[in-house]
Parts: structure tokens; sequence; C-alpha cells
């Protein structure tokens, strides 16, 4: 009964002051839905990277030629190293059990023709098993095959961006086209992968054979990448320490006592690094909304304080005919409970709302968390307890005589 009681006069006391209740409410409106939106926006970029990655390859190691760096968010490797070779790609495949499938890769940025039309794109020149290491998949005529690439022959598979650059929509499969002076014959096209993790666009790529591409094409004999599948995703660390062995028993950096001439990649250990960067940016995206969280909770605070300034009377009255010090601190607390419950409430439903509106026009990968909307929802209550129990605690120290002689 004293709880309806207390919330039927909270209600009349907050609907007396329809704007003041208003700007405390839009404080921690603003604050619960600025938190859940950037933690949002956080999570979604967090499985946009995940899925990324994971779209490169299931159990994937990625040896790069040389010192690979991060520069801007991406990979990238200074200077020229010569010293991974087929030979590399090989010996890990006969030696190494856990390993189920290599590909070499050697690529380059080249003019591409085709008739009077022509194009700058990636050639990549790696073996069949790219295809399913890297989970490519043919949308017309075929890969080629290891028969092919051991036989040195020139055909092509086109990413389908070449394809609408270079025949704008008309059938690729069976031209011929030329890269740089060497004729190549188009005897598949790839379906859409879309932009990799480090912002390179798949589709913009044409695959050759590896053994045409040295030969050929770049007349060279070195590698700058050999993607390696595991067999077991709990036998990566494994397998990365028993790749580093061989090959610096194979370049011969131990006897030299000489670092590694190649960096080892493990996707574990990289979508370990994107979700903590991810977690970084999160908690310090939601602790900056969260100040305006904190901000909403000194408005309570100043809405508070002057209702006791205006409620001197009602106090001191209310005192004076029995209420208790507790049944004064428990009104105002239902008060600022109130203004933090309803601005939760509403601030939960801005924060979604907003979120889903971002995703759809801007089209960004975002995703709301319950758990980001429980612990927000619970957090705003908290904080309208605490700057209530202040006024709550002031206006029950009111001795009731003073209070009722008060203009």
């Amino acid at each position: 009964m004293k709880v309806y009681k207390n919330l039927k006069v909270s209600q009349k006391t907050l609907l007396a002051h329809k704007l003041r209740t208003v700007l405390a409410l839009l404080g921690i409106i603003v604050g619960v839905a600025a938190v859940i939106i950037m933690v949002a926006i956080g999570n979604g970029a967090r499985q946009e990277v995940v899925s990324k990655i994971e779209a490169m390859g299931t159990n994937l190691i990625v040896v790069n030629a040389g010192e690979a760096r991060t520069f801007a968010g991406r990979q990238q490797i200074r200077g020229t190293v010569t010293t991974l070779t087929l030979q590399d790609a090989e010996g890990i495949e006969r030696e190494l059990v856990s390993v189920v499938g290599v590909a070499p890769t050697q690529s380059r940025k080249m003019q591409v023709k085709f008739g009077n039309v022509s194009t700058n794109t990636t050639i990549l020149g790696t073996t069949p098993n790219f295809q399913h290491i890297g989970n490519f998949k043919v949308e017309r005529g075929k890969f080629f095959s290891e028969i092919e690439n051991k036989a040195s022959r020139r055909v092509a598979v086109l990413g389908c961006g070449v394809v609408e650059n270079l025949f704008a929509g008309r059938d690729a499969q069976g031209a011929t086209i030329r890269i740089g002076k060497v004729p190549f014959e188009v005897i598949g096209v790839m379906k859409p992968k879309g932009v990799d993790m480090y912002g390179t666009d798949q589709d913009d790529q044409i695959f050759i054979p590896i053994r045409t591409a040295l030969r050929r094409v770049f007349n060279q004999t070195h590698l700058n990448a050999i993607y390696l599948q595991i067999d077991r995703q709990e036998d990566m660390e494994a397998a990365t320490g028993q790749v580093r062995r061989l090959l610096r028993q194979c370049h011969r950096l131990d006897r030299l006592d000489k670092p590694d001439d190649f960096t080892i990649q493990n996707q574990t250990d990289l979508i370990e690094a994107q979700e903590e960067t991810s977690n970084t940016f999160t908690t310090l995206t939601a602790s900056i909304a969260g100040v305006s969280l904190l901000v909403g909770g000194i408005g309570i605070l100043a809405v508070m304080l002057l209702a006791i300034r205006e409620r001197t009377r009602e106090i001191g009255l209310r005192m004076a005919v029995g209420a208790r010090r507790k049944d004064v601190r428990i009104q105002f607390l239902f008060e600022s409970s109130i203004l933090s419950l309803g601005g939760g409430i509403l601030g939960i439903a801005s924060g979604v709302a907003g979120s889903l509106l971002m995703k759809w026009v801007l089209a960004w990968s975002i995703s709301v968390s319950p758990l980001s909307v429980f612990v927000t929802f619970g957090f705003s209550l908290l904080i309208g307890l605490f700057f209530g129990v202040y006024p709550a605690h002031k206006a029950s120290l009111l001795d009731p005589i003073k209070a009722l002689r008060s203009e």
C-alpha cells in the first residue's frame, strides 16, 4: 500500500513540473542510447573483422617472405626477399603431416588487355589448392588443374571485377587476354568474394598457375607467400612451430645464427589480436558515451535538490503529522528512481532504434548485444539511486518546525 501511495505522489510531483522532468529524462535517455549504439557499432565491427578473417579460410597459416609490419592497419612487407621458393612449399607439404593443404603464391599489379580495352589488376600465381584454402568458388567454367600448373599452361581464371572492367558484361569464358605481352585463355570466372580484412578487393585479380607466373610472366623464382591449411584447430600452434623450424633449416639460418627471413601469421592469433583491438575500441567509446549517462545523473541530482527547496513546507507538514525521516527518504528515492527507470527504458528504445536505423541507412555491420542493454539499464537505475540518495537524505534532515515556517 505504501509503495502505491509513494508512486502516486511521485507521479503527481513529476508531472507538476513537466519541462524540468523532461530535461532530466533527456540526460538519461541520451546517455543510455549512446552507450547502446557505441557498443553495437563495436560489436558489429568485431563480427565483421572475424567473418572476413574466417572467409580467408579455416585453420589458416600464412608464411610471408621477409618481415611483415603493420602500417595504417595493413600488413606490408618491407624490402625484397628472395629466399621463399617453391621448394619450401613442397618441403612443408611433404614433411608436415598436420598440413592438409599448401598453396604457394606470387602476385604483382600488371596491365591486362582484351582487344582495345585494358585495365590494371593483380595477377596472382598459385596452385589449384588456393581455391579451396581461400574459400574461392568458381561461378562459370573451372579453376585450373595441377596438370595445367605443371605444364605451365597459359590459362587464367578471372575475378568478377576484372570481367566487369574488361568485358563489360559480356561472356569472358574462352576469350584470350594479354597479361603484359603474354596471351592467356580464360577458362573460368570466380564468384564475388568482396573486400578482405586488409581492404584488398578479392574480385579484382586474375588467377594463373604458379609455374606459368614465375617463368613466363614475372620471370623470377621466389615467392611472396605460402598459404597453409592445418587439419585441426588445436594443431595450429604446434604446426606454426614446426613450419618455423623447417624453414629455418631449409634456409640454413640456424647455422649462420640469423633471424627469420620470413613471417608466419597464425589465423587464430590474428583473430585474437583483432578481437582485442575491437574490444578496446568498444570499451573506449562506451566509456565516452557513459560520461553522458553520468551527466544525466547529475541532472537528476539538480532536479531533486530543486524539488526539496520548493517542497520544504510539504516535507515539514508530512513530518509534523507523523511521517518518519525514513518515509521522506523513500519518497525522494522513489522519484529519482522513476526518472532513471523511465529514462533507461526510453534510452534503450532509442538506442536499439538508432542502431537499426544506422544499420539500414549507412549499411554498417551493427550488432545490438542483449548483455549491453541489461548492463546499461542497470547502470542507469544505479545512477538514479546514487544521485537520489543525497537529496533524499538532505530532505529527511529538515527540521519540521523550521520547514513549516519557511516561505
